[in-house]
């Protein structure tokens, strides 16, 4: 029993890591945090696997994922300060497009609530409800939220048209 479910669960991991690890860079913009945004969300999924249904376990893996990357971003606390060498990075950014660079450089000026908003609506391509329901908020809020961060999103992408509309 126990066996089996370490095996469905190691499957689990696999088949989701990497996509969970990217909607995670999206949401903090680093590889080295992604990496231990998803590695601690899937270690909370593991403790409750046994009790999750398989049907949601994604839509369950996501919720985590966005309430692991809003703790790390309300906590006060101290980073851990690397003074080795550089860790390579799991996964190079693409540095072939000037676009995706200043988009994702516009995206860490988001507040990180309405990152969150932002990445779970269009890069999850998550519904206003899903989104919701992950975030424990209203639609309303799930709305103004996009709102405010697609306004602050393109203020930074264009920073001429500030005050244009």
């Amino acid at each position: 029993m126990v066996r089996a479910r370490d095996q469905e669960f190691a499957d689990f991991f696999s088949a989701r890591f990497d996509a969970t690890r990217r909607v995670a860079y999206a949401m903090c913009g680093s590889w080295v945090d992604a990496e231990e945004i998803t590695q601690n969300a899937f270690v909370r999924v593991y403790a409750r696997w046994a009790k999750i249904r398989l049907d949601t376990v994604d839509a369950y893996l996501r919720t985590v994922v966005t309430r692991v990357f809003l703790d790390t971003k309300r906590r006060a606390r101290a980073r851990e300060q690397a003074f080795a060498d550089v860790p390579d990075q799991a996964v190079p950014p693409d540095h072939s497009s000037h676009d995706r660079l200043a988009m994702q450089a516009a995206l860490m000026t988001v507040p990180p609530g309405q990152r969150a908003v932002l990445v779970l609506r269009y890069v999850a391509d998550l519904s206003i409800d899903q989104v919701a329901e992950i975030l424990g908020c209203s639609a309303g809020t799930v709305k103004s939220q996009a709102a405010r961060g697609l306004a602050t999103l393109r203020a930074n992408l264009d920073p001429a048209t500030t005050g244009n509309r």
